[in-house]
Formats: structure tokens, sequence, C-alpha cells
């Protein structure tokens, strides 16, 4: 299962303590750099997403739990769509209109 996980840097973490606690997780083994999809900062920094493949939630849970003092996550899961198949489902649900 994919997950969304958008995550703000609480006020005054540095970039120093992000980077810091990132290479430490990574050095340990711990990022699971093959469970991560997509890795996404926002313009202007403090705040960003993973998408991050996991079959157990409590996975995703364990991942994130290193950085929750550094920052706050939102975690959602979602699944992918196919863009064609999509429109036509919902010319259906739309009531057929073409």
């Amino acid at each position: 299962m994919r997950y969304y996980c958008s995550f703000t840097w609480f006020p005054h973490v540095s970039r120093e303590a992000v980077a810091k606690r990132l290479v430490e997780q990574h050095d340990a083994g711990e990022n699971n750099p093959d469970n991560i999809i997509g890795w996404y900062n926002l313009a202007g920094g403090g705040a960003g997403f993973l998408i991050v493949d996991y079959d157990d939630p409590r996975e995703v849970t364990r991942f994130l739990s290193p950085y929750m003092d550094l920052m706050s996550f939102d975690v959602r899961a979602v699944y992918e769509l196919d863009y064609d198949n999509r429109i036509e489902e919902l010319r259906t649900v739309a009531g057929g209109g073409g």
C-alpha cells in the first residue's frame, strides 16, 4: 500500500538538526530507501511530502517515528488512478454524457 506522508518542520527546527537525523537514520539502515517512492520538498523549505510503500501501516509509523520530535506528519493511504479509465468511470457516474 502506498502512503502520502506530508511533513512540516516544527518552528525553530534547524536545517542542521533535520540533516543530522536523516543521516543518522540512513547510516543506521533505518530509512528503507527502497520503500520511498518519491520525496518532495515545498518551495521555501520546512515542508514537503513523501510517497512510501509499505505492506503494514505500523511500518509507516515505525519509519516516521524517529522524526516526530522535529516535524509533524499527516499520513494518508493513497492509490493510483489510470486517467483514461477514470474518465470512463466518471462518464458513467455523470450519466453517460459524452
